[in-house]
């Protein structure tokens, strides 16, 4: 396999070969992160499964986790991948794997990306993956610490991302975004 040298464009990154590994693309420049720690997988998992449970029966649109790219623009070429995204069903026409099979890359902005965070994360690296989700079309962005016991939401509609709401480890996460929608944090940092 040749390295490149140089920035990576938009047309060369559709002919590389698929991977199971997170990475992403920050102006042109693949980062691949070494694996996640333990309890940033387990929140993940957990969040993930009440959040597809939830999607099921509601209808109001599916979720998908990472590795799964999303692309913020195309010149210079910045991919992201958020831990998971929601994508509304009757904004973006995504009900099933039938609507989304063949599509690489995934050409609709998510509603809601969640975050993980890990003890790595430095502020002003949120606040550029922040940008960029804003950027992409997202609304919203859930923020868990499974370090802090808390999560929180961020509108990302605005000028700058405004946090909207902070929930703790006894609190029940809720969004306008997903009406009926309900996650119990004591259930996903027991």
């Amino acid at each position: 396999m040749t390295t490149k040298v140089g920035r990576l464009t938009f047309e060369e990154w559709l002919l590389l070969p698929e991977t199971k590994q997170k990475c992403e693309v920050v102006d042109g420049v693949v980062f691949m992160p070494p694996g996640p720690l333990p309890e940033h997988q387990w929140t993940q998992q957990e969040v993930f499964a009440r959040c597809r449970e939830f999607s099921r029966a509601s209808g109001l649109g599916i979720f998908m986790h990472a590795p799964l790219d999303l692309v913020v623009q195309r010149e210079p070429l910045r991919v992201r991948q958020p831990d998971i995204m929601f994508f509304n069903s009757e904004r973006t026409g995504i009900r099933s794997i039938r609507d989304v099979a063949g599509r690489s890359p995934l050409d609709a902005s998510p509603d809601i990306v969640i975050e993980v965070l890990s003890p790595s994360n430095t502020a002003r690296e949120i606040e550029r993956r922040l940008a960029d989700f804003k950027l992409a079309g997202a609304y919203q962005c859930w923020l868990f610490d499974p370090v802090a016991l808390a999560a929180s939401i961020l509108d990302l509609t605005g000028d700058e991302p405004r946090q909207v709401a902070v929930f703790g480890i006894e609190d029940t996460l809720t969004s306008a975004f997903l009406p009926g929608f309900e996650l119990r944090l004591s259930e996903i940092f027991d």
